[in-house]
């Protein structure tokens, strides 16, 4: 048997991107797909509430607290199932390091969720402060988590998103209710709709 004879230097780069191209469309399209489905609920969930608030007696606002935890849950299960097809395979430090932020977000979630129950249930805030309170802190969450993982991953892009949600967290409280909802919807949602659409193309052009 005669051995094949070695690939030259561009058919090694094309071999390279092919297979890059493949590994892609197997682990889901990357951060793209997921920041679309997040911007998809922001953009759907606070834009839907943000209506019912405007619409006087048409559209009850309570619809809209069934709305967008329904639209998170969805964006949430579909977050786990991308990223548990990404981590197939991974091994030693980069797989630890993913499951350590996946759990950040959890135990940080079921902490703030805690906080702000317990707050809510004094009973000394009204109605509207409650919902700057529950719209601005977990803002603030999402933009530090992000910051969090662009520092880890060196991504400025997640980086600078996180940032935004920073800014958007105290747009949201200085504008007050239920305007709020409004910067959720565009600021929010806005932010991963662009992010969705950087990473889309970053992909496109083949780049990590």
């Amino acid at each position: 048997m005669v051995d094949d004879e070695p690939l030259s230097a561009e058919e090694s780069l094309n071999l390279i991107a092919q297979q890059n191209r493949r590994m892609r469309r197997e682990l889901g399209g990357g951060p793209a797909r997921i920041l679309a489905a997040w911007a998809l609920a922001w953009l759907i969930g606070w834009g839907f509430t943000y209506y019912a608030t405007q619409s006087g007696d048409a559209v009850p606002v309570w619809i809209g607290g069934i709305v967008v935890p329904v639209l998170f849950f969805g964006a949430v299960g579909y977050t786990i199932y991308v990223t548990a097809r990404a981590g197939r395979g991974l091994r030693g430090p980069s797989r630890i390091t993913g499951a350590m932020y996946g759990w950040s977000w959890c135990l940080g979630s079921i902490g703030l969720t805690v906080v702000d129950i317990r707050i809510t249930s004094f009973g000394t805030l009204t109605p509207d402060q409650i919902s700057l309170m529950w719209t601005g802190t977990w803002l603030l969450l999402t933009g530090v988590m992000y910051m969090a993982g662009g520092t880890i991953w060196q991504d400025r892009m997640m980086y600078g998103l996180g940032a935004w949600m920073l800014v958007s967290a105290a747009l949201s409280v200085l504008v007050g209710y239920p305007a709020n909802f409004l910067v959720l919807t565009v600021c929010g949602g806005g932010g991963f709709l662009l992010g969705a659409i950087v990473y889309f193309v970053r992909e496109k052009r083949g780049r990590r």
